[in-house]
């Protein structure tokens, strides 16, 4: 943890590792604030963010000698670990920044050994998984694991993409918030996927189904299913947030419950349907595209 906690002005530079779906929407609100440092091996979403604005860095230890906060979208832990701790990573960097906040969804042990190597490096850390949906970046809630001087640092980057940055314990309870959060939707997402199916075959218009349900004022409605269920009924599988994705997060999820000795037979049977998905082809289409495992693949999509 760093000492110092006057928080990053609006002068300071912001290092963006991780330059997809989520990674740019935080460019795009960030931009108008901060200078941007960005970097991602897709060249294509760097030459984007080049022609938007943003500097790009000819790798990540170049990126973090220039950034005040370096803020991370990144695809899963290992990937992770290897950007922050790597041979060229954000720790390998000659004049580091002063504190580094992970957006990705990762297990709170990778999220809990990072900070360690940061702390030796002198560097603060955060994890402050995303709550919310890439086109809310603005109104997004994270909650962030860390040390309160930490977080002072980084929140006036943050509270510039979310409104609402709450700390919700140390380093990792932040990712144990958020894996719990995707096993609910696992959850969510598997049951609207299942009942859709099932109204059909009990010769129910799947549209009639989700639309009488949507403002009803049923306990049983979610904003997820109001989200997904007509995608379902519109055959619409453009990814707001892949098969594969969501079963990479259930799987972290459901393999920190078992370590903790917890029962979780629910996130089990999500993780096996998000599985079967991905075997079945899925894994690359919005998570509503599981829907075809309770009709049969071998309809016409």
């Amino acid at each position: 943890m760093v000492e110092e906690t006057a928080g990053i002005g609006s002068t300071g530079t912001v290092g963006i590792v991780g330059t997809g779906t989520m990674g740019s929407a935080v460019a795009d609100v960030l931009r108008p604030h901060h200078r941007l440092v960005v970097w991602d091996v897709d060249e294509a979403s760097v030459r984007r963010q080049e022609a938007a604005g943003s500097v790009v860095a000819t790798d990540v230890a170049e990126l973090a000698t220039e950034a005040d906060v370096v803020l991370l979208s990144l695809p899963g832990p290992d990937v992770v670990r290897t950007v922050v701790a790597g041979e060229c990573g954000v720790l390998a960097a000659a004049s580091g920044p002063r504190v580094i906040a992970d957006l990705s969804t990762v297990d709170p042990g990778t999220a809990r050994a990072m900070a360690t190597a940061a702390a030796e490096a002198g560097v603060g850390y955060l994890d402050a998984p995303v709550l919310g949906r890439p086109h809310r970046c603005g109104a997004w809630t994270l909650p962030v694991g860390g040390a309160e001087a930490d977080l002072a640092l980084a929140r006036p980057v943050l509270e510039k993409v979310a409104s609402r940055v709450i700390r919700v314990g140390d380093v990792g309870a932040g990712s144990i918030l958020k894996l719990l959060n995707n096993l609910m939707f696992g959850a969510i997402n598997a049951i609207t996927a299942e009942t859709m199916a099932a109204a059909e075959r009990l010769g129910l218009d799947p549209q009639t189904y989700y639309s009488t349900l949507a403002d009803s004022g049923a306990a049983s409605v979610s904003n997820l299913f109001r989200e997904i269920a007509p995608k379902i009924a519109a055959r619409d599988w453009s990814p707001a947030f892949t098969v594969d994705l969501l079963a990479k997060d259930n799987r972290l999820g459901l393999a920190v419950l078992e370590d903790a000795g917890i029962t979780a037979p629910v996130a089990r049977a999500v993780v096996g349907l998000n599985e079967d998905g991905h075997s079945a082809g899925l894994g690359a289409l919005d998570t509503s595209a599981l829907v075809q495992l309770f009709e049969g693949v071998g309809r016409e999509n």
